[in-house]
């Protein structure tokens, strides 16, 4: 698992991208890829493996393994809009299944708001296309779990190994 920062593409190999995840692992003496993606400007957790058919059994909406954010947003978000993302948002003529919405803070001073997010499925930009569709475009977005696996107190740019136990836990998901 890595935290990973600002500015870092998900992916293994990109031609245009700056930095990508993969030069922050550094002693593995093997080929990994993300699991997922994140986008440039998106933090927080991601998996990183060698393993196709776990990155399978992740990633495919079937899989149902929920991913929790923490977002910072531009606006007072009031609760018919926070509704609308718990039901379901239109994005590219369908609707996105349910999702968890939990109202952190609404800094008034600021004019933004701070929600947890948690989905099951992962379509490209989903969360900030979301937030755009009940006009709060975001801010800041950070994942902080993927199923049972937490980012806890990890800086950016920190990796460790799953333990087998994490593993197998996350694997109940699926």
């Amino acid at each position: 698992m890595l935290n990973k920062p600002k500015g870092y593409t998900s992916t293994r190999r990109d031609p245009h991208a700056k930095r990508i995840v993969t030069d922050l692992i550094k002693d593995i003496d093997r080929s990994i890829y993300p699991v997922g993606r994140l986008d440039v400007n998106t933090e927080g957790l991601i998996l990183l493996t060698n393993d196709g058919d776990f990155t399978f059994r992740i990633t495919h909406p079937k899989h149902n393994v929920p991913k929790t954010y923490n977002v910072t947003v531009f606006g007072l978000i009031q609760q018919e809009s926070i509704d609308q993302l718990a039901n379901g948002v239109l994005l590219d003529d369908r609707f996105t299944t349910p999702a968890k919405i939990a109202l952190k803070a609404i800094i008034t001073s600021h004019h933004m708001s701070i929600l947890n997010i948690t989905i099951k499925e992962g379509r490209k930009r989903q969360i900030r296309r979301m937030l755009e569709a009940v006009g709060h475009p975001v801010i800041r977005l950070v994942r902080t779990r993927i199923g049972n696996i937490h980012i806890g107190k990890m800086k950016p740019g920190e990796w460790r190994f799953l333990t087998k136990q994490e593993v197998d836990d996350l694997l109940t998901f699926t």
